[in-house]
């Protein structure tokens, strides 16, 4: 590599030179109407697409003074700095320090993120703590060198760098990068379970996993609940009968099911229930002889004695109210009877009673009915 020495002792690697050779020779170049510039046409028609032939062109002037200069590779091809700033770190080739033929990237707001950058130029030479550049797009129009403090830099893109690392790793990097297809399998067979990883097998299992969860749930609410008996049954299948059980298997068997829900569980769908039921022996010794299927007779007789029954406490009854009505009449005869008789005079205390109380509720006819005072005549016993 040849290295040019410029005044100050700064060297200047080739890059650097034939990058800034054609910089230089764009000085003074001014955007036309409609911020229409030759450069951001030339990127318009790089990529195809017409909307940067009025697009912000600082970072577009250097993608055609690399491209004209054979430097592409090194330089990097963008329109949009936080773009060409993050290649630059991909590539290793980002620094904070500055030299002539880097790429300067700058914040307004005095951030250090790439990704708030807002301008690039390329560096000139630094005098101090100054730095002298090119820059496109400045001053509203023109492209012109520039003095700038270094407050405002976010970093520094080394084209150098980037081919030093190229060289490197024994390849040029491109500008975007290419597509990588999959890596293939090594086996050339297929397995027929490798169906079980495809969406449609995947989608056959949350459906037949949906329906198991919901079948599950349905039992537990009860549509499909099975009936439970209140008491334990004695089945022939799994418990022994007869005088052949051992006495573990006679502690084991179930009380007997009593006789009133013996009728109810004789329906249509129920479970067969064992009709001979051991009962307990009689005081004498003798066994209870086994109850008697009902016949439809003997229902007929039951029903008839339930309505005589029911007809005698009708009657019952009845026979009491009447009685009831005879006292209440007696008792209100007697009270008449025991009423004392004034002989002359005005009524007695329970008339005058009476009259005040049918005087509160109707004042109008009270008032009307003795309104004039009437003669009464004296009591003449005969």
């Amino acid at each position: 590599m040849v290295l040019s020495v410029f005044p100050g002792g700064v060297t200047l690697d080739p890059i650097a030179q034939r990058l800034l050779e054609t910089v230089r020779q764009e000085l003074g170049y001014k955007e036309k109407s409609g911020q229409f510039t030759k450069f951001g046409q030339w990127y318009a028609d790089r990529v195809q697409d017409n909307q940067f032939r009025n697009a912000p062109w600082c970072d577009m002037f250097l993608a055609w003074a690399a491209d004209k200069s054979g430097l592409t590779p090194y330089v990097g091809e963008f329109a949009w700095t936080p773009s060409h700033a993050a290649w630059f770190m991909k590539q290793g080739a980002w620094s904070q320090r500055p030299e002539p033929g880097a790429l300067v990237f700058y914040d307004w707001r005095g951030g250090k993120s790439y990704k708030g950058i807002d301008h690039v130029g390329i560096v000139e030479r630094v005098k101090g703590k100054k730095i002298h550049t090119i820059e496109a797009n400045v001053d509203g129009v023109w492209l012109k060198r520039k003095v700038r403090e270094t407050d405002k830099v976010v970093g520094y893109g080394v084209p150098r760098l980037v081919k030093a690392n190229a060289d490197r790793a024994g390849e040029i990097p491109g500008t975007e990068q290419p597509f990588v297809r999959p890596p293939q399998s090594a086996t050339g067979g297929s397995s027929p379970l490798d169906f079980l990883g495809t969406p449609p097998a995947l989608l056959a299992a949350m459906v037949l996993a949906t329906v198991l969860l919901s079948l599950r749930f349905t039992r537990r609410r009860g549509i499909h609940r099975r009936f439970t008996w209140p008491w334990p049954v004695a089945w022939p299948w799994n418990e022994p009968d007869g005088p052949g059980g051992t006495e573990e298997a006679e502690a084991r068997r179930p009380a007997p099911i009593p006789e009133t829900f013996r009728g109810k569980l004789t329906r249509v769908g129920a479970p067969p229930v064992p009709r001979q039921q051991r009962k307990p022996a009689r005081p004498g010794g003798r066994p209870e002889e086994p109850e008697q299927p009902p016949t439809r007779e003997r229902e007929s007789a039951r029903a008839r004695e339930r309505e005589a029954a029911r007809a005698r406490e009708r009657e019952t009854a009845r026979a009491r109210e009447r009685e009831s009505a005879r006292s209440r009449e007696r008792e209100t005869a007697g009270a008449r009877e025991r009423e004392p008789v004034r002989v002359g005079g005005g009524p007695g205390p329970e008339a005058k009673a009476q009259k005040a109380q049918k005087a509160q509720k109707d004042p109008g006819a009270a008032v009307a009915r003795h309104s004039t005072p009437s003669r009464r005549k004296p009591y003449d016993p005969r």
